[in-house]
């Protein structure tokens, strides 16, 4: 059985003038065509041939001698070659590019020549594509463990669960809305700290630091606000958590916190609906 987007060994049953047709051993009803500029000298009947079996663009299965830049099920990245009116085409190494279906793409759409983290599946058609949505074929077998630090590519968000990530471009990985002090970009590579490996084998992740470390950090980012705001802003710790997160990037409870220890310090007033920097205004 031919197995399309995977290699397999296949021996030569004849010659004809576009190059030789290959069989499994032991089953002579199905045939596939290596095409003749790429049949290696010396070869004749019976001969093995290690071969990637994919589809033309007449949509026949043929046998390439050529190395794809991705198989069945694996992930990497890709480069556009060019948008077309159904979806883009990648380029992975042979000579019918890989097409990344319009659907297969997140709200906004790749363009050409842009690196794409992708995985290869086949479609209803049985023909090999692109999907920018690698969470199934991620892997959940990391070395990681709670506390390491590690970097991977983010390929997916969603409201209620937080910021899907590819950890080393191959395992499977969430950032937790409550982790996330700002948005993250489909594409972004990021830095951030294993926080739990989960039964099934996948990571949480957080992109904050320690908690001494990040407190320290949000009462920076504070005093940086004051300062680039003539000594003040123009809310407090009392105003919701949307405005805090937009403006100040921090959760409610972070910049509760960074307010307390401030205050703690001497260095800020809280007023009615705004926060002075006192070490401005002595």
């Amino acid at each position: 059985m031919f197995k399309l987007g995977q290699k397999q060994v296949l021996h030569v049953e004849k010659t004809v003038p576009m190059g030789v047709f290959l069989i499994e051993e032991g089953n002579g009803q199905e045939h596939v065509l290596l095409p003749r500029r790429q049949v290696p000298g010396n070869v004749s009947i019976g001969t093995a041939l290690e071969v990637f079996l994919y589809k033309d663009s007449e949509d026949r299965i043929i046998a390439t001698t050529k190395e794809p830049a991705l198989k069945l099920h694996e992930v990497g990245y890709l480069t556009v070659k060019e948008v077309g009116r159904i979806g883009a085409f990648l380029d992975w190494g042979l000579d019918k590019d890989l097409l990344l279906p319009f659907h297969e793409q997140p709200r906004k759409r790749v363009v050409q020549g842009q690196n794409c983290l992708v995985a290869v599946y086949l479609d209803k058609s049985s023909r090999l594509c692109a999907t920018m949505n690698v969470y199934p074929y991620l892997r959940t077998d990391s070395p990681y463990i709670a506390g390491d630090e590690v970097t991977g590519t983010v390929y997916q968000t969603s409201r209620n669960f937080g910021t899907f990530v590819a950890v080393d471009d191959m395992f499977s990985a969430l950032i937790p809305q409550k982790e996330l002090v700002r948005e993250l970009e489909i594409g972004e590579k990021v830095r951030a700290r294993v926080t739990m490996v989960k039964p099934d084998g996948k990571l949480d992740l957080s992109i904050r630091e320690k908690t001494w470390v990040q407190m320290a950090l949000d009462e920076e980012r504070l005093l940086e606000m004051l300062r680039s705001g003539g000594g003040s802003i123009s809310f407090n710790d009392k105003a919701s958590p949307e405005l805090i997160r937009r403006e100040a990037k921090m959760s409610k409870n972070e910049f509760k916190r960074a307010v307390g220890g401030l205050l703690k310090a001497g260095r800020i007033r809280i007023e009615e609906d705004s926060i002075v920097l006192l070490e401005e205004s002595k």
